[in-house]
């Protein structure tokens, strides 16, 4: 949501733009979504340029805040994705692995809350950062409920933000190197390559094993045929065969049809997702 429209939360929780007529006479006032209004004023400092370099998801649907914001991070020297409304930035999340995701709450197509439901229902665990105007401690609490890691409010200064976004990068990992994968009841011991579901031992062989290492390794996100034929067969263009969906049909009949419930599923014109069930 631009950050010049004044909203109002309805008793149902659904918000509201108030007259839209007010962005005419805002865009005359002195009012900026950022706390400096100065062209430098996302200039970065060197203290903040420190880590690894990141991959994040900026969406926002007001293209001065969105400029705004990904121009600080790209000479914070992080790569950015931009995305202006919260359908297509679904999308993306499913295909794409994001160190840190900043998301607007009132977004065109999904809103924000909604589409950080879903990421963490689909088993999304990239940091996320609501950057909103919507700011009432109720929204806040909402927001942080809602499965965000961090809430900031508009106007904001764009080195507080950048600061937050590294502090979510640094939060520890669960593993420096994982060497065992369960979803659900299905296990893949990457020491020893084996395989077990319910208990009982699955027989894999090798291209299996790596295609089924790499579905559990995005657990819930969906896995593109290109993005497996470059994992798996390190193969950097199409094949023009059905490789993939060969090896696809036989780790599911060895994974999914000796078993009452299903883990491997086709995401129709995306590609391929493994996770338990919903």
């Amino acid at each position: 949501m631009p950050p010049e429209y004044r909203t109002l939360e309805a008793e149902d929780g659904s918000e509201h733009c108030l007259d839209s007529g007010l962005n005419d006479l805002l865009a005359h006032s002195d009012y900026t979504p950022f706390e400096n209004n100065s062209a430098e004023c996302c200039s970065v400092s060197s203290e903040y340029l420190c880590g690894e370099p990141m991959h994040i998801l900026l969406v926002e649907d007001d293209s001065h805040t969105a400029e705004y914001a990904a121009r600080g991070f790209k000479e914070a020297g992080h790569e950015v994705d931009v995305l202006d409304n919260g359908k297509d930035a679904m999308v993306r999340c499913l295909q794409t692995n994001f160190d840190v995701m900043v998301i607007d709450r009132m977004l065109p197509g999904m809103d924000g809350l909604t589409m950080v439901k879903s990421l963490r229902a689909s088993g999304n665990k990239s940091p996320v950062i609501f950057l909103t105007a919507v700011s009432g401690v109720d929204d806040r609490v909402n927001g942080l409920e809602a499965g965000a890691d961090d809430y900031l409010t508009k106007p904001f200064a764009f080195s507080e933000l950048l600061a937050r976004v590294n502090a979510l990068a640094r939060r520890p990992k669960t593993s420096l190197e994982t060497t065992y994968l369960q979803v659900a009841d299905l296990c893949l011991d990457l020491l020893t390559r084996t395989a077990r579901r319910a208990e009982q031992d699955i027989e894999l062989q090798s291209r299996e094993f790596t295609l089924l290492d790499v579905l559990m390794r995005n657990e819930g996100r969906v896995v593109s045929r290109t993005m497996l034929l470059e994992q798996v067969w390190d193969f950097h263009f199409d094949p023009k065969t059905s490789v993939v969906e060969t090896h696809i049909s036989r780790l599911r009949s060895k994974i999914d049809k000796p078993f009452p419930t299903p883990l491997l599923h086709t995401v129709r014109n995306l590609g391929y997702s493994l996770h338990a069930p919903r």
